[in-house]
C-alpha cells in the first residue's frame, strides 16, 4: 500500500489538478510514496506532496479512493495499491527536495484525467469535483446539526 495526495485548487469556478512527472518514465502522476513510520497515512501523503512537488495545503484525513499501478523496480514489476487523500493547495514553494528531478503542471480536471495512465486514477480525477462537493455538504450538515 502506498499513500498519495491529489493536489487541487480552484481558479474561480474551475477545478484544477496538479500533476508531476515520475522520475524514471516521466509520465504524469500524483505525489505518492510508501508508509512512513510514526505518520498517519494522510500525513505521509501530505509529506509526499511537499517532497515531490513543493506543495503545501490542507489535506483530507479520509481517503477519497484508491487506484492500482505497476511499479517498476530493478527486481521487476511490483503491483501497488494506492490510497488517495485530497490536498487543497495553499502554497507552492520555490524550493523542495525533488525540485530538480520532476516537472509539475496545473491541469484542468479533464486534461489531468487524460494525462494519467491508470484507469482508476483517471476516474477519481474526473469525480473529484463531485467528491469535494459531497464532502463540503456533509461538513455543513454536521455543523448545522451541532449548532442547533
Amino acid at each position: 500500500m502506498q499513500y498519495a495526495a491529489l493536489p487541487y485548487r480552484w481558479d474561480g469556478e474551475a477545478l484544477q489538478v496538479r500533476l508531476i512527472t515520475s522520475r524514471e518514465t516521466r509520465r504524469w502522476v500524483i505525489p505518492k510514496g510508501w508508509p512512513m513510520k510514526g505518520r498517519e497515512p494522510w500525513e505521509a501523503a501530505e509529506r509526499e506532496a511537499y517532497e515531490e512537488a513543493g506543495l503545501v495545503g490542507l489535506v483530507g484525513q479520509d481517503p477519497i479512493g484508491t487506484y492500482r499501478y505497476d511499479k517498476r523496480r530493478k527486481s521487476g514489476i511490483v503491483p501497488c495499491r494506492v490510497e488517495v487523500f485530497p490536498l487543497h493547495v495553499r502554497a507552492e514553494l520555490d524550493e523542495w527536495p525533488e525540485r530538480l528531478e520532476r516537472e509539475g503542471r496545473w491541469f484542468n480536471q479533464e486534461a489531468a484525467a487524460e494525462a494519467v495512465r491508470e484507469p482508476e486514477l483517471k476516474d477519481l480525477i474526473r469525480r473529484l469535483g463531485d467528491i469535494l462537493a459531497a464532502s463540503r455538504a456533509a461538513a455543513e450538515r454536521a455543523h448545522s446539526e451541532a449548532v442547533s
